[in-house]
C-alpha cells in the first residue's frame, strides 16, 4: 500500500509517497519537470512487491514545505543537500538512488558527491552532466533539443503562458504519454501560487558550482529513442563519464515520460539491477570515500 510521508528536514518539509516493508532496502526515486512523486506510482508498486522500502519526495519548489523563492535556492548543490538531509531523516546510510529528467540530473551530481552513500543509481533519460556538456559544444541536435531551457530562463511570462487557458501549455507537454489523472495532479501543484515559478527557478539558477566528475558506483542508464530532450550523442556520450559496472538500455519508440510510458520495461529494468548489485559495497578497500569526508 502506497502511503503518504512529511519528511521535516533543515531546508523544509518535503512530501513524498512511500511503499514497502520498513526494513527492506532503501530506494529513493526522484521526480523531473514538470511532475511530483507520482510519476514514480508503478515502480514503488513494483519494488515494493519485490521488499524494498520506496520512498519518492516532491522535490524543492514542488513540495509547498520546501519552496523558497530566489532562484539561487535552487543550484545543484542544494538538491543534493536534499537528498542527503531526506535520507538522513529516513534513518538510510545507504540506499539505491533513481532519478528522471531534473531528478536524473540530481542523482548523477549526488552519485558524485557521495559514493559513499549511493549503493547503485539508475538514470532514466538523462544524460550525464559532463556528456550532455559536451554535445552541447559539439552537437547540433543537442543544441537544437536544448533551446528550450533559453527561452524559459530569459522569458519572464514563462508562468503566465503555461497556465493559460487551463494550463494547456502545461498539458501539452505530457503528448499524451502520461495518464490523465497524473497529469491533473501535476497541473493542480503547479497552479498552485509560486509552484510554477519554483518548478522553473531550476533552469533559472545558474550553472553549478563546480565541475562534475566520472560515477564510480554501479549505474543504469535508460534513454529512449523518441525523447524530444536528450539525442542520441549524449546518450551515448555518457559511457564515458561513468568508471563503475555500467550498463546502457534504449526503449524503442518511447517518448521522454518513460515511467509511465513504458512502467513495466523500466521496472524489469530497475530490478535486474538492483539484484544485480544487491552484494556490493562502496565500503570495499578500492571503493571512493565520500567526497565530502576527504
Amino acid at each position: 500500500m502506497v502511503t503518504q510521508l512529511s519528511i521535516s528536514t533543515h531546508a523544509g518539509v518535503f512530501d513524498a509517497i512511500a511503499a514497502g516493508p520498513a526494513e527492506g532496502r532503501p530506494v529513493l526515486l526522484l521526480h523531473g519537470f514538470p511532475q511530483t512523486g507520482v510519476v514514480w506510482r508503478r515502480q514503488i508498486e513494483a519494488l515494493a512487491a519485490h521488499g524494498y522500502r520506496v520512498v519518492a519526495p516532491d522535490q524543492r519548489g514542488y513540495s509547498p514545505g520546501a519552496r523558497p523563492q530566489r532562484p539561487e535556492d535552487y543550484r545543484i548543490s542544494h538538491f543534493v543537500d536534499d537528498v542527503v538531509a531526506i535520507t538522513e531523516e529516513l534513518g538510510w546510510a545507504t540506499f539505491d538512488l533513481v532519478g528522471h529528467d531534473w531528478g536524473g540530473a540530481v542523482a548523477w551530481w549526488t552519485a558524485d558527491a557521495h559514493p559513499g552513500r549511493v549503493r547503485t543509481l539508475t538514470v532514466v533519460s538523462t544524460p550525464h552532466p559532463g556528456a550532455l556538456a559536451t554535445t552541447l559544444r559539439t552537437d547540433e541536435d543537442q543544441r537544437s533539443r536544448s533551446h528550450y531551457m533559453i527561452d524559459w530562463r530569459e522569458t519572464p511570462t514563462t508562468e503566465e503562458r503555461m497556465l493559460a487557458d487551463d494550463a494547456q501549455e502545461l498539458r501539452d507537454f505530457y503528448a499524451g504519454k502520461v495518464p490523465q489523472d497524473s497529469a491533473d495532479a501535476y497541473v493542480r501543484r503547479l497552479s498552485q501560487p509560486g509552484a510554477l515559478t519554483a518548478a522553473l527557478n531550476w533552469y533559472r539558477a545558474g550553472r553549478p558550482d563546480g565541475a562534475i566528475g566520472v560515477i564510480d558506483v554501479p549505474t543504469l542508464y535508460v534513454w529512449s529513442t523518441d525523447d524530444s530532450a536528450f539525442g542520441p550523442a549524449a546518450a551515448q556520450e555518457t559511457e564515458r563519464w561513468v568508471r563503475g559496472p555500467y550498463r546502457f538500455e534504449t526503449l524503442q519508440g518511447v517518448s521522454h515520460w518513460i515511467p509511465e510510458e513504458a512502467p513495466e520495461p523500466l521496472s524489469h529494468l530497475l530490478l535486474d539491477h538492483l539484484r544485480a548489485h544487491g552484494e556490493y559495497s562502496n565500503r570495499s578497500e578500492n571503493a571512493v570515500v565520500d567526497r565530502q569526508e576527504r
